[in-house]
């Protein structure tokens, strides 16, 4: 099999947790990767240990839930780096609190991250992709739109909305030769995640949900970035609209 043509690829919230991992394994496979995300302190921590490797990555500051910023980062990296031709929509945030205490604010800012964020940069990347007549789009979903999660309700339904994005997105860009698929996570070691088991934020003690999945241990970012780099791989041409669960073999 022959090794992909480099590319340029954007991964949002690519300074940490998974889109840390997708970043540096998309450097490995030989992509200049554009890692924006809201802490730039961050993405420029792992834009640097990847040129240290030998890679080529660039750091950007946004907050994907805004129009002016999520176009300003990617025009400075389209500057940069070039057509942009792969793009990871992985950043997102979440909230704990039972669905009858949940509030507009926390709800609205859920929705404008993880549902407002993956639209603004489909339609910024879009026309690169157009014009070159390919593309890959990965959206990371999680198991919580599958299964729900308790006191997780607007995470999970902004996880739900990403399924049917992807999945309508690949009926309509398939023709232009653009694939757009979906990651749903289970329980990944990343600083969000640590977060919440610090704070005993899970409804169960995070042990006993692990015990519960037939391989019972918390997944790696680069288990999720393996998965994406074969979403993005010219070999995955004929495959779209798909939801592919990296999670342990956890039931649903």
């Amino acid at each position: 099999m022959a090794k992909d043509a480099p590319r340029c690829a954007v991964v949002t919230g690519g300074g940490s947790g998974i889109g840390e991992g997708v970043s540096r394994r998309f450097a490995r496979d030989g992509h200049k990767v554009a890692i924006l995300d809201i802490d730039l302190e961050n993405a420029e921590r792992v834009a640097a240990d990847i040129r240290k490797a030998g890679g080529f990555a660039q750091a950007y500051r946004a907050d994907v839930s805004s129009r002016n910023e999520v176009k300003a980062a990617i025009g400075a990296a389209r500057s940069a780096l070039g057509q942009i031709a792969i793009l990871v929509n992985n950043a997102a945030i979440e909230a704990f609190k039972p669905f009858a205490e949940t509030d507009d604010a926390a709800w609205e800012r859920i929705m404008a991250v993880n549902v407002r964020g993956p639209y603004l940069a489909v339609q910024t990347v879009l026309p690169d992709m157009q014009e070159a007549g390919w593309g890959r789009i990965i959206n990371i979903a999680s198991l919580a739109a599958q299964i729900g999660a308790m006191n997780m309700s607007a995470y999970s339904t902004s996880k739900g909305g990403i399924v049917a994005f992807t999945r309508t997105l690949a009926v309509e860009l398939g023709p232009q030769g653009i694939t757009v698929n979906a990651i749903a996570p289970s329980f990944i070691d990343t600083p969000m995640a640590q977060r919440a088991i610090a704070g005993d934020d899970f409804a169960k003690q995070f042990e006993l949900i692990l015990a519960g999945y037939p391989i019972p241990r918390m997944g790696r970012p680069d288990e999720i970035a393996a998965a994406c780099a074969y979403f993005a791989a010219e070999d995955a041409g004929y495959t779209t609209g798909q939801l592919l669960g990296v999670n342990g073999g956890a039931a649903f």
